[in-house]
């Protein structure tokens, strides 16, 4: 069964499980599972890695898929992950950029020292929520959307995501979920904002943290 956190004419905002491909490709896929449990066509407009579960949107129209990829292209997709790294990032808030190469052969994106062809921009910003046990619970907020982007620029500063195996973090399951998903409604224009969190495994000392934290998104910017 399929967690749907919102839906209308226009769109689905959905928890997308780790495991399940984001677009349609071999294996589940979310799209296909969309279509046979609410009917019609669902068009992706963004994409989680196999490995990443947490929220996501998909259009039901063409002219709403149209919208909301307009909505990215002018950045007005807001997207945050939170993720349980092995160590704690220092300083404990900042910015990280870096430029990326994606090895396609490998699908495996390395942080490199020089622009050059097929290398793009990454920036992301970051906070420490909690930290125990020699890991940290971290959220983070991308400006860009490049691919293993946050595995690879916390991977590359020592602190793998737990349960990341390609990039040094060990077995287990990837700790990094969608945690918060923000945009105009490609229909009304209204401002649409979902939260969703994890639950066991790796987060599980970090759920209340998580959860409080994310509470607090108001008071903070009310101060």
């Amino acid at each position: 069964m399929i967690h749907i956190l919102y839906e209308d004419r226009f769109i689905l905002v959905c928890r997308k499980l780790p495991g399940i491909l984001s677009q349609a490709g071999p294996g589940p896929n979310l799209p296909e599972l969309l279509e046979e449990a609410y009917g019609g066509t669902v068009y992706p407009v963004h994409r989680l890695d196999r490995e990443t579960g947490g929220a996501m949107v998909f259009a039901r129209t063409r002219p709403g898929a149209a919208a909301l990829s307009e909505a990215i292209r002018q950045n007005r997709l807001r997207k945050e992950y939170c993720c349980v790294a092995r160590g704690v990032p220092q300083p404990g808030e900042g910015i990280w950029r870096d430029l990326l190469l994606h090895d396609k052969a490998r699908n495996k994106s390395f942080v490199v020292q020089r622009m050059r062809g097929g290398v793009r921009e990454a920036e992301l910003d970051y906070r420490v929520i909690a930290a125990e046990g020699g890991t940290a619970l971290v959220r983070v907020r991308l400006h860009t959307g490049r691919t293993h982007q946050i595995r690879v620029q916390f991977a590359s500063r020592g602190t793998p995501l737990l349960g990341d195996g390609k990039y040094g973090g060990g077995g287990g399951p990837l700790a990094l979920w969608s945690c918060l998903l923000a945009f105009p409604h490609p229909k009304t224009g209204e401002e649409m904002l979902f939260r969703d969190f994890p639950s066991g495994g790796p987060w599980e000392i970090f759920e209340e943290a998580l959860q409080a934290d994310f509470s607090d998104d108001s008071k903070r910017q009310n101060s």
